[in-house]
């Protein structure tokens, strides 16, 4: 694909679909979250933490997803996703204990898996509402990209195992930039904001990107279920 991925033409071509629109919602609903029930940093890097989680156990279900279309994926997926559920979930948490210690301020406590879900869970009232939204986009994207529009025809237990990491390193990258400005500019709130704009706009990233792979299964097979875009 030659489009940039700031082409507003292609931005709005990704955006007429309903899934697209329904992610970006979810992406700019912590805005409503900060300003209607005060969040603060902590439980906004909790909920992304929390998403990471979500993220990885529906990568587990592309992975075994991918055998609906050749034995030799189901062979590769009884290997990888034993692998992937032992390194990424390390890989999260000890990501889930960097962000309590940096964003809360807690270098103590108990720091087992569980615990760390808990306290993620408890940072606000609010949490399990905006967390039962991420999954439930989440299982809309796998019913029907990864379904029913045959998105694990083009896929593999490998590809699939790889493909949540960009996003835990582009949280990682939101949360140093939004604590510099909120210690440089002695605003909290900016920070905040801050990691809530790198997070939509990776989002959109994906969007994009989601439809750039779309358009070449088509291209490649006629016969695989698109959108109307």
């Amino acid at each position: 694909m030659k489009a940039r991925f700031l082409d507003p033409s292609e931005v709005a071509r990704a955006y007429r679909d309903p899934l697209s629109l329904v992610s970006l919602a979810v992406d700019l609903v912590p805005v409503i979250a900060v300003f209607a029930f005060g969040w603060g940093a902590t439980p906004l890097v909790a909920l992304y933490w929390l998403e990471n989680l979500v993220i990885g156990a529906f990568t587990i279900l592309r992975m075994i997803g991918t055998a609906l279309d050749s034995f030799f994926s189901l062979a590769m997926a009884l290997f990888m996703v034993p692998f992937f559920f032992l390194h990424y979930g390390m890989f999260c948490f000890v990501h889930g204990i960097f962000i309590r210690a940096f964003a809360a301020g807690e270098d103590g406590g108990a720091f087992e898996p569980v615990s760390l879900v808990h306290w993620a869970l408890g940072t606000a009232p609010e949490m399990l509402w905006f967390v039962a939204a991420i999954i439930v986009v989440s299982a809309l994207y796998y019913a029907f990209d990864f379904l029913w529009r045959g998105e694990y025809k083009a896929s593999n237990p490998q590809q699939e195992m790889f493909s949540p990491y960009g996003r835990i390193v582009t949280l990682h990258i939101a949360i140093l930039l939004g604590a510099g400005v909120a210690f440089s500019l002695n605003e909290p709130l900016a920070g905040v904001l801050l990691l809530i704009f790198i997070r939509v706009v990776f989002g959109m990233f994906q969007a994009v990107q989601r439809h750039r792979k779309r358009d070449a299964r088509m291209e490649a097979s006629p016969s695989v279920v698109g959108d109307d875009a």
